[in-house]
């Protein structure tokens, strides 16, 4: 074989191995990164994660056997730890007549939760006065965005919740059907904001990362369960 032969084949080796080598590369640094793990917020017995708003002391609150549950007006409660972008899921059953909601990115600013953080409505809507309104009902953004109705099951049943937050688009999820879905900052959000109750606190809504929270100012029985969370980029 000639020198020059050889010399061809040598460098079209070098070639593709170097091709093989770049794609090898680029494979790798196309690769998913791996999923973000989950947290559990609720131990099996005890409320380590909680605390009341502003640090308000109540022991209406109580866990047993993973199921966090009030049985009458309390104080609400938000996380220990502040959240940015996430996914909560969640387990929730109300009694006949029940009222509450789970607050994302809430602040302390304000004498009350509910003035700075939105709320993924949680109700009997067959029996409470809030279910004669879609904008305050079960699953809604309460008071901004309304929910569709039929998704929810009647008082004392379990209800599985998922709440979506990544960057400024927000989604509610309700027994496996999507809600809520909207964009904090937008002009139809803003617009809507501004026409509601929460227009008297300027910066409902606008914190970039905030505590969860659940109320608990309104009589009833409410239990959650298999509540867990997990931080997306």
């Amino acid at each position: 074989m000639r020198r020059s032969m050889r010399a061809a084949i040598a460098a079209m080796t070098l070639a593709w191995a170097a091709a093989g080598c770049s794609s090898a590369v680029q494979g790798a640094a196309a690769a998913p990164a791996p999923a973000p793990e989950w947290h559990a917020l609720l131990g099996t017995g005890s409320m380590d994660q909680w605390r009341g708003y502003r640090d308000e002391a109540d022991t209406a609150w109580h866990v047993a056997n993973g199921v966090l549950t009030k049985s009458g007006p309390a104080s609400d409660i938000i996380t220990r730890m502040p959240y940015r972008n996430f996914e909560l899921d969640f387990d929730w059953k109300i009694s006949t007549g029940g009222n509450s909601g789970v607050f994302y990115r809430a602040t302390e600013e304000y004498d009350h939760v509910y003035w700075s953080g939105p709320e993924f409505q949680l109700l009997d809507d067959a029996n409470a006065p809030d279910g004669q309104s879609r904008l305050t009902a079960a699953g809604s953004d309460y008071a901004v965005y309304p929910s569709p109705a039929g998704f929810v099951k009647p008082a004392d049943q379990w209800n599985t919740a998922r709440i979506v937050v990544n960057g400024n688009h927000v989604e509610h999820w309700l027994n496996g059907h999507e809600m809520v879905s909207y964009d904090l900052r937008s002009p139809d959000w803003t617009a809507r904001v501004a026409g509601s109750k929460f227009a008297a606190w300027p910066d409902y809504g606008l914190a970039p990362a905030g505590y969860i929270g659940i109320q608990g100012d309104h009589p009833g029985t409410l239990s959650l369960r298999n509540m867990r969370i997990r931080e997306l980029p």
